[in-house]
């Protein structure tokens, strides 16, 4: 019989590092590498509307949107990318990392995009496009290598305009419009989708274009899941150490999309997998930005707004804790970077913060305690003077500054 070990003898790490990856730019911005994980979204406004759509991805940039991405479905579409740019460049800003978006037979659309933007993404299903055969059971290895030649041949004169201009590429497979050929070959899989995206890596690395960026994107998150960790150890095997870009697609609205995204995001990101994320939320794209750093933050990897650490509330509670909460909250949500607890139990609240900055513990007859770093600095303080004082602290330590 083995001895019990306790749990806290054990190193459990609370996620794994980082897989090891290239940086890709994007304009002045960089993806992988020791970048921090980048926040992306897209335009909802369409292409052919110049000031709607410089209008939305100015709002995506001002709300922190990183890079910014826009459709370009056809020829007239990816020529208006140039009037976009234009007027960004006027308007001041012209600096922000435009991507277009190209599906269907897409060399053409392809090469008139990387006139005016830092990125091309292309959908691996549809870049070649076949009229689907659903009787269509097997193909011949004469087939499959026809199909890669017709890849190829679409794909070169892409690749070297993204090597001329020192653009980015895209290898992006949804799981929705995976081909006919994949699907014969391999099932409407993870297994499909990772062996799609291999396909044109492998015709760019022919070519000695790398600056590449991969995604495999589903609107179920166990397929996302498992596409993504198939690939990153694909890729680890082939040599290969391309960022991922993660996204659950089309995943809704409201808090079930949230909910969606930040378990599929999350989780691949707790393992170390993805260096640039999307939320898609069927809403205005701006709403993404804050999801998107949401999980960044709630992971540890980013830090974009003040920690708040806050007991759900029992019998124990000492004070209108939802109330006190958002008192301290106004007060301080302008000092990023600092963690701050709100507890009303003085049974869990002090351990539970201790790793918090500040602690604002309730401690009954309508006082407050005031800790640092998990240590008492001042007790029995009147609760309507709480966040009085705990102002005065932080400017006695030196961490206040008044809000903008």
């Amino acid at each position: 019989m083995s001895a019990f070990v306790p749990l806290t003898a054990v190193q459990l790490p609370m996620s794994k590092p980082r897989r090891r990856t290239r940086e890709v730019k994007v304009g002045d911005i960089g993806i992988g590498g020791n970048n921090p994980i980048r926040v992306q979204s897209m335009i909802t406004a369409e292409t052919m509307n110049t000031q709607a759509a410089v209008e939305q991805i100015i709002q995506l940039y001002e709300a922190g949107c990183e890079i910014v991405r826009v459709t370009a479905p056809n020829l007239r579409e990816a020529q208006n990318l140039g009037e976009i740019r234009k007027e960004l460049r006027k308007r001041g800003y012209g600096h922000i990392p435009l991507v277009a978006d190209v599906h269907h037979q897409g060399m053409e659309i392809a090469l008139e995009c990387t006139k005016h933007v830092d990125k091309v993404r292309i959908n691996p299903g549809l870049f070649v496009f076949r009229k689907p055969d659903p009787t269509r059971t097997e193909y011949t290895p004469a087939e499959i290598q026809q199909e890669l030649e017709a890849i190829e041949q679409a794909l070169l004169p892409v690749i070297k305009a993204c090597k001329e201009r020192g653009l980015a590429m895209r290898i992006g497979v949804n799981h929705g419009s995976l081909s006919e050929r994949i699907k014969v070959m391999y099932g409407d899989s993870p297994v499909g989708m990772v062996e799609s995206a291999m396909e044109y890596l492998k015709i760019c690395e022919a070519h000695g274009f790398k600056n590449l960026v991969v995604s495999l994107k589903a609107s179920r998150v166990p397929i996302m899941l498992s596409a993504n960790r198939l690939m990153a150890k694909r890729m680890d095997e082939e040599g290969m150490d391309y960022p991922l870009h993660l996204g659950v697609t089309e995943a809704g609205d409201g808090a079930y999309a949230r909910i969606k995204s930040a378990i599929g995001i999350g989780t691949l990101l707790a393992e170390g997998i993805g260096d640039t994320i999307r939320v898609s939320l069927a809403e205005d794209p701006v709403n993404e930005i804050e999801v998107c750093y949401d999980i960044l933050q709630a992971l540890g990897l980013r830090k974009t707004k003040v920690e708040y650490i806050a007991c759900p509330s029992c019998g124990r509670t000492k004070f209108d804790l939802p109330t006190v909460l958002n008192q301290v909250r106004e007060a301080t949500k302008h000092l990023v970077g600092l963690d701050i607890a709100v507890m009303g139990c003085i049974v869990n609240g002090p351990g539970e913060m201790a790793d918090a900055d500040y602690g604002y513990v309730g401690r009954g007859g309508g006082k407050i305690a005031l800790y640092r770093k998990g240590q008492l600095v001042k007790n029995d303080i009147p609760a309507e003077r709480g966040v009085e004082e705990l102002i005065a602290l932080l400017k006695a330590d030196g961490v206040w500054r008044d809000p903008k």
